[in-house]
């Protein structure tokens, strides 16, 4: 075998041994594809999200189950498209008005980080019973405390709608699993800094996921935290391609 094939095949070997490595020790950001914009007309159903993949919520704690937790991402000129989905065996929530403590009950969450540089990130919260909770939260030293946003509607508010399968969208309802698709609109993120973002533009964000069946609070992850939902200097990079 001529010396200049392996020494070109060693290359290719040693380098796809780093990429791999970067990918399990979870160096590499996660690429958020371009999308066109388009509408809600059943959850999770355009050509779109055939451009995105899955991406695993990680189980925190121990009991409960085991379900299945997952999201996709994309993104367009005017926003962030968001689809989770998770199995599930009831509606564990009894808030039915938006802007309520979401988080005593089953939710979806989405944070988002635009500047690693400030302490400032948008969190946004999903249940079953479709209300939500957006608040801008300034995180001081560890110290946190949200604010709603203003003049929340038209294009700064969030697109969103709710699937329910196997049950019924109602307190206590049996089910099989639900699902959320969100658009977030750049026009709620003002004005934190580094939006709207460009080809290459990165945030760091994190997903989770609150599931109450067991009678206690379960959690899931993105990106492993160990106590708060709120520890941003552990959420992982996204990239806009």
């Amino acid at each position: 075998m001529p010396v200049l094939f392996i020494g070109i095949l060693l290359f290719i070997l040693n380098n796809s041994s780093i990429a791999s490595t970067e990918k399990q020790s979870g160096n590499e950001p996660l690429l958020v594809r371009k999308c066109q914009d388009f509408g809600f007309a059943e959850v999770g159903i355009s050509i779109e999200w055939d451009k995105a993949t899955w991406h695993q919520l990680s189980k925190l704690d121990p009991g409960g189950e085991d379900y299945k937790s997952e999201f996709k991402i994309m993104y367009s000129t005017k926003g962030i498209y968001l689809l989770f989905n998770g199995q599930d065996s009831q509606v564990s929530t009894t808030f039915d008005k938006d802007f309520d403590d979401l988080f005593k009950g089953d939710v979806f969450e989405a944070f988002f980080h635009p500047d690693k540089k400030t302490p400032l990130y948008l969190e946004y919260e999903i249940n079953q019973l479709d209300k939500e909770l957006v608040l801008i939260i300034p995180n001081l030293n560890g110290k946190f405390y949200g604010w709603v946003p203003w003049r929340y509607k038209n294009e700064r508010r969030v697109i969103k709608k709710i699937s329910v399968e196997g049950g019924k969208m109602e307190i206590g309802s049996k089910l099989k699993s639900w699902s959320a698709e969100l658009f977030f609109p750049f026009e709620l993120f003002s004005p934190l800094s580094n939006v709207p973002p460009i080809s290459g533009t990165t945030w760091n964000a994190n997903f989770y996921r609150l599931d109450y069946d067991s009678g206690k609070m379960i959690k899931w992850a993105w990106s492993p935290i160990k106590q708060s939902f709120h520890e941003f200097k552990k959420y992982k990079p996204i990239r806009f391609e």
